[in-house]
């Protein structure tokens, strides 16, 4: 029987994580992804963001990965472009949530992302009154009810001057039954999902599919992820080894395994070089 010697899946978050703040993979990152792959590692993204902002990261790593993307709500094959599976928030649900949003946040914009054919297909809708947390300009501006109007993968919502985590802190509770609520940005921006769709529930789909699925426990641990914010924790959790990036928030450090250096510091490449040498 051969010892099992390195993690068999290795699935990372890009914004705080795999990523510097100059918004380029650095050389190390680039370097050990390409080792892992090459042993027979999978190496999968997972992240917040929508289909139509992975080609910009995809393109500066040597492999097109599986991708978790919008916080778990789809899986893409970034070489194809393909969606293997998505989970979407329903239109009913949507109107519900913007009740609560008005009764407990008033004032706060909306916006979404919809699911296209492809990645290149899908639009960000935004209402009138919500306010980019980045400077990002590309959105359609269409009413309020509109955002609302048909099923999509997630939800936005936008207090400007307002914690992120005072928004959910001030939703506990009452939008659980609804949906996944989490946030990746601190400055007045929360992301709502459908029930039970995190990063965790979409790696969980992608190792049933490899040879991750299957591997005996042992010292060395056969899942590894890494991360930042919150919206990291329970793909960190769901991991064998859960990595929290030096950068990351206190509340990720203290769900982590482990506390890495800093993405600007290629913290990703400074752990997985313990098993890729």
């Amino acid at each position: 029987m051969t010892t099992r010697s390195r993690p068999l899946l290795v699935a990372t978050d890009v914004d705080g994580t795999l990523i510097g703040t100059d918004h380029l993979v650095p050389e190390a990152n680039r370097a050990v992804v390409e080792d892992l792959v090459a042993d027979g590692a999978t190496f999968v993204l997972a992240t917040g963001r929508p289909p139509r902002w992975l080609a910009q990261v995809v393109d500066q790593l040597p492999v097109a990965p599986l991708a978790v993307c919008a916080n778990g709500a789809v899986i893409m094959d970034t070489d194809s472009g393909e969606f293997l599976s998505t989970r979407l928030l329903e239109a009913e649900t949507l109107a519900a949530i913007d009740e609560i949003l008005r009764s407990l946040l008033p004032g706060s914009g909306i916006a979404a992302e919809r699911l296209g054919e492809d990645a290149a297909d899908a639009d960000f809708v935004a209402s009138p009154d919500y306010e980019h947390a980045w400077i990002h300009p590309e959105h359609l501006e269409v009413g309020h009810s509109e955002v609302l109007s048909r099923p999509v993968l997630k939800l936005l919502a936008r207090v400007p001057g307002m914690p992120s985590a005072d928004m959910v802190a001030a939703l506990r509770g009452e939008v659980d039954h609804l949906a996944d609520l989490t946030y990746s940005t601190t400055d007045g921006l929360i992301e709502f999902a459908a029930r039970g769709v995190t990063k965790a529930s979409g790696l969980a789909e992608v190792a049933a599919g490899t040879a991750a699925s299957t591997a005996t426990p042992s010292v060395v641990p056969v899942t590894v992820a890494f991360g930042d914010m919150p919206n990291d924790l329970e793909m960190l959790r769901w991991a064998d080894h859960g990595v929290a990036m030096g950068n990351a928030i206190p509340s990720v450090h203290a769900a982590a395994d482990e506390v890495t250096l800093t993405n600007d510091e290629a913290g990703l490449a400074h752990v997985l070089r313990r098993w890729w040498t």
